[in-house]
């Protein structure tokens, strides 16, 4: 999709591609934080981006060579891709992660909100430790999603919060006067039996609790004798491989989830000398008929978004991946009705149990 920023026109597709034609690569509340960055003098001033999904602000910013904070290697993909599509080089050293501390001095900061508080506190804290006293950082909101506690978290860490009027139903949140304030812990710790906790940080899915899905999930994992190399697909804090290693101390075990914090959380929850972390979006990196099986609570929440293309993409994966006769274990709300898809994938999908919200599939190829 193509956009008109001052003089120039880029063009900016998502990645993954989806065949969803109300899924936008940039919404307007990106729109009028470029707005506002057009009135102010940003020349040689020094720009940090987060949560910037598709590249949408770091292209059109791209003269100031932004820091761009990236959770997801996905995001990586996608803004590498626009930045080649709109003929910009890439610089490498200003790709960081949420977990980084930036190298230079903020001047100005864009945070577009995202649906976790935790995950827009982690956000404000990074650029906050780096932002020069007279620095200002602006967050974007559709008025739709607003959520006070946004508010309050952003007077935690500036005296001047300021909100835009509304445009094209979208927001924004001015940030300025930088208070001094306390080292931020920015991992939470989720109960979940006598014998074990888990950590992660601040923004990975399930932020209160160790998810119902998993917990339910749980319960039907089973590892054969002959189950060898174990992948959990999409593995967030790491449960699920934690609940294989009491089932199998002497598998292989692989860890695979697209987001940075997500990898750094489970490396918290789960150690041995067998266990391999894997920050990637799809599967193409691994063997084909490698796995003897697959464990998932796989995604289809996207911010606000609901998207099971992503999903139905890494069941294809997985067939591919997994050996004949190896199985794929995934549990999933219900009412998605995955069993259409996983027949169309593979030689035999059975159900080992569901309830009123969820439902536990093994697939065999």
């Amino acid at each position: 999709m193509e956009f008109n920023y001052k003089e120039s026109k880029i063009d900016i597709n998502r990645y993954p591609a989806t065949d969803n034609n109300s899924l936008k690569p940039w919404n307007a509340g990106e729109e009028l934080a470029l707005k506002y960055f057009s009135e102010k003098d940003t020349e040689d001033k020094v720009l940090a981006i987060s949560n910037d999904k598709f590249g949408f602000t770091s292209v059109a910013l791209s003269e100031n060579n932004p820091f761009t904070i990236i959770d997801f290697n996905s995001q990586e993909k996608a803004i590498k891709e626009n930045f080649s599509r709109n003929n910009i080089k890439v610089v490498k050293s200003n790709f960081v992660s949420p977990l980084d501390s930036l190298e230079s001095e903020i001047d100005f900061g864009f945070i577009k909100i995202p649906k976790s508080t935790d995950l827009f506190r982690l956000y404000l804290n990074q650029i906050h430790n780096s932002l020069n006293n007279d620095g200002e950082v602006v967050c974007s909101f559709m008025t739709k999603n607003f959520n006070k506690t946004i508010v309050k978290i952003a007077e935690e860490f500036f005296e001047n919060v300021e909100q835009s009027l509304a445009w094209k139903k979208s927001r924004l949140l001015i940030l300025k006067g930088k208070k001094e304030v306390e080292e931020q812990n920015l991992i939470n710790t989720l109960e979940y039996s006598d014998a074990k906790s888990f950590k992660q940080y601040s923004g990975v899915f399930s932020a209160k609790r160790i998810d119902f899905a998993s917990q339910y999930f749980i319960n039907y994992i089973s590892v054969l004798p002959s189950d060898k190399k174990v992948l959990d697909l999409a593995s967030g804090n790491g449960i699920l491989a934690h609940a294989v290693t009491e089932k199998c101390d002497s598998c292989e075990i692989h860890l695979m989830d697209d987001s940075v914090l997500a990898i750094a959380s489970s490396k918290l929850n789960v150690e041995g000398d067998n266990l391999h972390f894997h920050c990637e979006d799809t599967l193409d990196g691994f063997d084909k008929n490698s796995f003897d099986l697959v464990v998932s609570n796989p995604p289809f929440h996207f911010e606000y978004e609901n998207n099971i293309e992503v999903s139905l993409n890494l069941f294809r994966g997985v067939q591919k991946i997994v050996k004949t006769g190896g199985r794929f274990q995934l549990v999933a709300n219900i009412h998605l009705n995955y069993k259409i898809h996983l027949d169309k994938i593979f030689s035999a999908v059975e159900v080992l149990g569901q309830n009123d919200k969820y439902i536990v599939y093994e697939c065999v190829k």
